[in-house]
């Protein structure tokens, strides 16, 4: 395994889509050609993290089929692209752009990102640019995952240098905080990494049952608190110590969902991230936002107001299986510039995936 970088990522391999290489990056019509996906995990010289220097054992055309499957539901409203550009001519323009514009805005693309995409095909047809259907469809997912590419850079977790590193887990209430935490957990210990628990979410009653569950399924370790008045803050502050005491590779510490509105509960937020900081200098390492993909553009105040708080460092998209608003992925990385590091496609504990926008363009524009 290489040595040379200084901190663990879990990177997509892909073809940038601003590199010579950009020819054939989308399948033919009808076809889905599964990208060529890989994970891999890095340590630096120090040896942080050495435990993660295998490859990922799960398949990637596994991964990237687990994608395809859990956005049936967009790319069926999505379908009526292909039906609009299927006997395309130059005449009927107008109409053929209203009408992809109206499935855009309804799978949850957004206006802004909407109108910015439509007229840019309007442009490159009238220009003479696209001449066939085909080229059009070409032409929208390309356009789509370079809005993706461009502002979604860093979907790799950024663990750091020192042991352990930390990441919080917040948002609102039943966004499936606890529930991604405790698929993050399995993914991490299939890579070796040695997890523990925090459970720091001392509002919801059955929130530290929950996670316990999680954490003897993955077999990790947990910190629960002691008592019933116990603070968040205190609480992972002692697993922290502890992770840091026991050689402990990553902390994973879950929060009391909140409402974005709720500022005292916000403020609890920002005491925990300092508890945590006192232990581990630059701790915690990421701070992840959970969003239910249900939501759809609703999530963006959410996340607004979270990254106002604490800085927000990724998101995690969940439910979007169950969700035709697959376009709020866009809208979220095009309007916040937050990277989004997992999609939640499925209930099976594997079904937290890592995010690849060439993935999830396939994805959605079959």
């Amino acid at each position: 395994m290489a040595t040379s970088s200084a901190h663990l990522s879990f990177l997509a391999g892909r073809i940038s889509p601003f590199s010579s290489e950009r020819i054939g990056l989308f399948p033919l019509r009808g076809e889905f050609r599964p990208p060529m996906t890989r994970f891999r995990c890095s340590a630096g010289p120090s040896g942080f993290f050495t435990r993660l220097g295998r490859l990922i054992k799960e398949k990637a055309k596994s991964d990237v089929e687990k994608v395809f499957s859990g956005f049936s539901k967009t790319r069926e409203n999505l379908a009526v692209i292909d039906e609009l550009l299927l006997f395309w001519n130059l005449s009927e323009t107008d109409r053929v752009l209203d009408e992809l514009e109206e499935a855009l805005l309804v799978s949850d693309f957004g206006p802004k990102i909407t109108v910015r995409i439509v007229e840019r095909l309007r442009e490159d047809i009238m220009s003479g640019k696209l001449k066939s259907g085909s080229e059009i469809k070409d032409a929208l997912k390309g356009s789509v995952l370079e809005m993706l590419a461009k502002k979604n850079t860093k979907t790799e977790l950024q663990l750091g240098f020192r042991k352990p590193a930390v990441i919080m887990i917040v948002g609102v209430n039943g966004g499936g905080k606890t529930t991604s935490l405790g698929k993050l957990a399995h993914r991490l210990k299939n890579e070796g990494t040695k997890v523990l628990m925090a459970a720091g979410d001392t509002f919801r009653a059955a929130a530290s049952d929950q996670l316990e569950i999680w954490a003897e399924r993955t077999g990790c370790e947990i910190v629960v608190a002691e008592g019933e008045k116990a603070k968040a803050a205190t609480v992972l502050s002692k697993a922290v110590k502890r992770g840091k005491e026991e050689g402990y590779d990553v902390v994973l510490c879950d929060t009391s969902g909140r409402l974005h509105t709720n500022y005292s509960l916000m403020e609890e937020l920002i005491a925990c991230k300092k508890a945590v900081g006192k232990i581990v200098s630059g701790a915690p390492n990421e701070i992840l936002l959970v969003l239910d993909g249900n939501t759809g553009l609703n999530m963006l105040p959410q996340a607004r107001e979270f990254n106002e708080v604490v800085g927000i460092t990724g998101l995690i998209l969940t439910k979007l299986d169950g969700s035709a608003r697959g376009g709020c992925v866009v809208s979220v990385v095009e309007e916040l510039g937050i990277p989004v590091k997992f999609i939640g496609v499925g209930e099976a504990v594997e079904d937290l995936q890592p995010f690849d926008p060439e993935a999830f363009v396939n994805a959605i524009f079959s």
